[in-house]
């Protein structure tokens, strides 16, 4: 008998895996049951917020392995940080591989990798467990995005011509947690923790409704990154007391600022163009996302902190420092944008929904771990062009064994003459 409600257990308790727990308001046909995080403290929290919110057993699990054995867990929600999601991925596979428990379906927050072979080595162990995969990218799942998508192709691009012209945007001051800025851990930079929205939006905004991704072919890939702020004394020296110490951006930086043009061919020849920004440097009212569509006769425009609700505080309203407004929230006084839902302003609940669905349904969502793999290819890429300061084929020689020189601590900007 198909399940008619999904079990699903989530591992990492932190801010990502907080959004999607307060996005799971809006998801049907689904229970968050489980939770493992690298703390028992973090678990708890998260847990406490599923049963808060009424969504499900919320039990905490000393293991993945334990996890995954318990019969009220059918899906996993993968929301660790990047330099655990293999080792969490080789587990899920051993132990459903091993017999130890059953699942339907395996989904990870984005990068799917922090370099090409990890994402490679996920997409294999989903296929050595026999699960459906589903790649956690939310931003396509956006309402907007997936409108004005829509809307263009429907009769922008149907009276004109297909659109040829994507520019994607993220930009804030930086990540909540000291790991974020550490290339070795992350992965990179900016580049690698934000861009991967920005690629995917924008090559799926480019893509006609119902075609496969293989519609667009990547041909060409121009990048730069550089350390615009955050490698100042006065900004490394407050990551380094943020951190703990363990932060050197006078010597080990990553870069907050980032940019790409990815050139693609169409099936007919034409050549589309994605242009994509990405930054931890910029100080507004708090995360931005922008996105642009343009055709022959048409242009379609988004931007997140364009809102219908706005507040304003005088000096006189002292308040304490939170994101109560807005994710990245940089003040508390002033005219200030309100994002009123962000889950599903950003697209949290949209995305996991979809994949509830596509589990229960026994198909692979519409965003899978193939495209995960292929997003990576295209940071890595953009890496490799920042580095040699050219434009590169895609895809270039050595990309498969490739690690950026700031996830070996081997990049600093500073040190240039």
């Amino acid at each position: 008998m198909a399940k008619k409600v999904l079990g699903v257990g989530f591992v990492g308790g932190g801010f990502v895996a907080q959004f999607h727990i307060r996005s799971w308001v809006g998801v049907r046909n689904a229970d968050i049951n489980g939770i493992v995080a690298r703390t028992t403290a973090e678990a708890e929290q998260a847990a406490t917020l599923v049963k808060e919110l009424n969504l499900g057993e919320g039990k905490v699990f000393k293991s993945v392995t334990d996890m995954v054995a318990d019969p009220a867990i059918d899906a996993i929600w993968i929301c660790a940080p990047n330099f655990t999601r293999v080792e969490i991925m080789e587990e899920i596979a051993n132990a459903v591989s091993s017999g130890k428990g059953k699942l339907i379906g395996i989904a990870c927050e984005k990068p799917l990798g922090r370099n090409v072979r990890e994402a490679k080595t996920m997409v294999e162990l989903a296929k050595k467990a026999n699960l459906l995969d589903g790649y956690l990218e939310n931003q396509v799942f956006s309402p907007a995005v997936i409108r004005g998508r829509d809307i263009v192709w429907l009769r922008g691009a149907a009276a004109t011509g297909r659109p040829y012209l994507a520019r994607a945007s993220e930009e804030h001051s930086g990540p909540h947690m000291p790991w974020f800025w550490e290339g070795e851990l992350q992965g990179g930079g900016v580049l690698n923790d934000m861009m991967c929205h920005s690629v995917e939006t924008a090559r799926y905004l480019l893509t006609p409704p119902g075609a496969p991704r293989n519609d667009l072919i990547p041909v060409k890939v121009t990048a730069y990154t550089n350390c615009l702020k955050w490698q100042r004394p006065e900004y490394a020296k407050w990551l380094s007391e943020f951190s703990q110490g363990k932060l050197d951006y006078a010597n080990r930086p990553s870069e907050d600022f980032a940019r790409s043009l990815i050139e693609y061919r169409d099936q007919e020849g034409h050549q589309i163009v994605v242009e994509t920004t990405t930054s931890w440097c910029y100080v507004g009212a708090g995360l931005r996302l922008s996105m642009e569509l343009l055709g022959p006769e048409y242009s379609m425009q988004i931007n997140t902190l364009d809102t219908g609700l706005k507040v304003f505080f005088s000096r006189e309203v002292a308040g304490k420092s939170g994101e109560d407004l807005v994710e990245k929230q940089n003040a508390e006084m002033g005219l200030m944008p309100v994002v009123s839902n962000e889950g599903n302003e950003y697209g949290y609940d949209v995305e996991d929904r979809h994949m509830v669905e596509a589990f229960l349904a026994g198909r692979r969502p519409d965003e899978t771990f193939e495209d995960g793999l292929n997003v990576t290819e295209l940071l890595m890429t953009a890496y490799m062009s920042a580095e040699q300061e050219k434009t590169l084929p895609f895809p270039p020689p050595g990309l498969d064994d490739y690690i950026p020189a700031v996830a070996r601590g081997l990049w600093n900007p500073g040190k240039k003459k």
